[in-house]
Formats: structure tokens, sequence, C-alpha cells
């Protein structure tokens, strides 16, 4: 029996009678298959699989890995024969629901459904040649490819239907890392990582940038944020202050109903948010008071911030108070909602509560806190040191 990873060993077979494979064994039942060119250099990769329920074997032909070379044909050849093997035993589920990249996304959407993945999907996946791709054939040259266009497509602005009022910007790197993160989430689901530094190492595409997410700098003290509270309009100023008032990130204040509430326990529940695992507060008096209020009169499906036509709060809505209101009373033009998420973490931070409090309070991970806030920690460790030197 040949070793088809050795090149020259390689070279030397000839085409066998009935254009029948050189076979390797790679496993008890599990054989990699090389059948060289009778007119040219190379030849065809095959896989095939002894099915002990059917006794017979099950083969399959990989193709003669023309973009590769040297070592990184019998690699990759190799690696698709053991993936195709292991689904022809776990029933070959794979090769029958999910043969493209569109089938794994929408796969991955029924396992762990959340619309942050299905509109990057909608946007970024569906829409594009990726789609298509065999789940089988996918290398990393066509995911390099994908995250070319995606980081040369410009980011939306405006999420507004309306095609004369939409507005676009370069898309970041940070922007570029968030939206590569359910297709390599979806494709991990499905797809082994590939040998690295080779052609079948798709993930290996994926990479976030490094130093991307830059720490959040704009912060509002307390009286600046009283100061917006009272320069925004009416329609949006309890909405604004709940944000000045739990760190919460403006999507998950939005998504607030009035069942979430607890008027007798103080307690709130956050169920709409990025992590998507619903959550409870306990909230002092003074926040609970202000709750109350809101709730007051409503039914417990409705929103607890609302506006005037009763509609929840969304991006497109909230930004524009925000700014005017930032705009009015002098404040730094980049302020934005979640500069008063930042800014109440911050105080938070700064009162010495517990990082692991914050981050629940704030629906984040403890890591996540000390990544952005680290510093503020390092800082008062450093004032406390000094307060105890003789």
């Amino acid at each position: 029996m040949p070793d088809l990873s050795r090149i020259g060993e390689r070279e030397k077979l000839k085409p066998k009678a009935g254009d029948e494979p050189h076979w390797q064994r790679l496993r008890q039942g599990v054989y990699l298959g090389y059948r060289p060119s009778k007119k040219k250099v190379g030849g065809t990769w095959f896989a095939r699989f002894y099915d002990p329920e059917a006794n017979r074997n099950i083969r399959k032909r990989l193709g003669d890995y023309g973009t590769l070379s040297g070592h990184d044909v019998f690699k990759q050849a190799k690696a698709d024969a053991e993936m195709w093997a292991e689904t022809v035993e776990s029933g070959g589920e794979l090769a029958r629901n999910m043969v493209t990249v569109k089938d794994a996304c929408e796969a991955y959407l029924i396992e762990r459904p959340g619309s942050i993945a299905a509109g990057v999907f909608r946007r970024h996946v569906y829409s594009d040649q990726i789609a298509k791709v065999k789940l089988d054939k996918l290398r990393r040259h066509h995911l390099k490819a994908w995250r070319k266009r995606l980081e040369q497509a410009p980011a939306l602005v405006t999420r507004t239907k309306d095609a004369d009022k939409k507005r676009m910007k370069e898309r970041s790197k940070s922007t570029v890392n968030r939206d590569m993160v359910p297709l390599r989430a979806a494709l991990s689901l499905v797809l082994k990582l590939g040998a690295p530094n080779t052609d079948a190492a798709w993930q290996e595409a994926l990479r976030p940038f490094k130093g991307a997410d830059k720490r959040r700098e704009l912060y509002l003290d307390r009286d600046e944020r009283k100061k917006l509270i009272d320069a925004t309009c009416e329609e949006a100023c309890a909405f604004v202050k709940g944000m000045c008032l739990l760190p919460l990130r403006p999507g998950a204040l939005a998504g607030l109903k009035v069942r979430d509430f607890d008027k007798r326990t103080r307690a709130l529940i956050v169920g709409k948010d990025k992590n998507g695992n619903p959550r409870q507060l306990t909230m002092p008096q003074t926040i609970a008071d202000f709750f109350e209020e809101q709730v007051k009169g409503k039914l417990p499906a409705a929103s607890i911030f609302a506006r005037t036509g009763g509609e929840a709060w969304n991006k497109d809505a909230w930004k524009y108070p925000i700014k005017e209101a930032v705009k009015a009373v002098g404040l730094p033009g980049a302020a934005s909602a979640y500069t008063l998420r930042h800014s109440v973490i911050t105080d938070l931070i700064r009162a010495r509560l517990p990082i692991l409090t914050v981050a629940q309070l704030s629906g984040t991970s403890v890591a996540m806190i000390e990544k952005h806030y680290g510093h503020l920690v390092r800082d008062d460790a450093e004032e406390a040191l000094a307060s105890i030197a003789v």
C-alpha cells in the first residue's frame, strides 16, 4: 500500500486497471485514494468508507486540488476524506441538509436564533457569492475574498427605508470584526478547523483585527448627564433618564415591557439584550419610583419607554433627540446613547462596586469590563496603596 503523503512516491504511481485508485488506510474503514492522470502530472483524489450496516464501501470523488501544491494537497485531501467519513458515520445529515454556506447559516439560526446574526447573514452572506459555495469545497481563499468584500462595503449609518435619507460611512475594523462573528460561529458548528497555514484553514480568513475595539474615552459626569436630560425633548426625556440610571444597552432599555417590572419587589427583568440571557436587577427605591411612574396606566405588554404613538424606541428614533440635546447644552458632539451607558458603568467602577457585579448589571462579561474599564481599577488600587504608605 503506497504512502500518498510522499510526493515522490505518489508521482511514481501508474494508473490501475479500471481506473481504480491507489488506496491508503487512514483508520479502520476509512481510506484515502489517489488516481494518477494518464495525460498530465497530478491526479484525482477519492475517499472511501466501509458501511458495516450496509456491508459495502461508499466512495466519494474529492477532486484534483489544482489550487494547491506540494504537501498541502495531501493534507487537504486527508482532511476532506476524514470529514466526509464522519458525516457518513453520523447518518449523513450534513450531506443531506447542509450543502452550502447558506444552509449552514440557516441551520445556525434555528439552533441559536438572534436578530443580530440574522441581519448579518441577510446583508452580507445570502446576497453574496459565498452563500452558494459548498461546505465540502469551502477554502480559506473563498473566505478571504468574502472578507475583502465585507471590508470594502460601506456601513449603513441610518437604517431607514427611505433611500434618499440613507447615509453610509467607511466600515471600521471593529465593525468588520463584529460582522464576521456570526459566519465564523455558523461554520464552526459544521466544519472542522483546517490545518494551519493551508488553504483548508478556512478559520484563518475570519480572524479578527487586533486592537480594533478601542476603549470608550468619552465620559459625561453626573452634572452633564443631568443637563442632557433637561435639554431632551419631552417625548424622549424618560428614555434618556433611564439610560442615565441603569447601565443597560439602549436596545435593552427600549425592549423593556411593563410586565418586566415588579413594583412590590423593585425587581426588573431584562430579557431582550445582546447576550440573550434574561437577568434580574433589584433597584433602589429612587429608581423604582421612576419606573413606577413610567408603567402607570399601561398594559402588561406595553413598552415601559414608549414614544408618543405607543411605539417602542429604536436606534433611528432615539439618536436624533439625543443629538439635539447634546448640541443644545454644548456637550461633545460624539456623545450618544452608548456614551450614557459607558458613563454609568464608569461611575459604578469608581464607586468600587465589584467588577463581577458591574458585569452582571450591565449584561456583559467580566473580561469585557476588565478590558474597557480595568484602567480605572488600577488607578484606584494605586491610590489605595498610596494612602497606606508609611
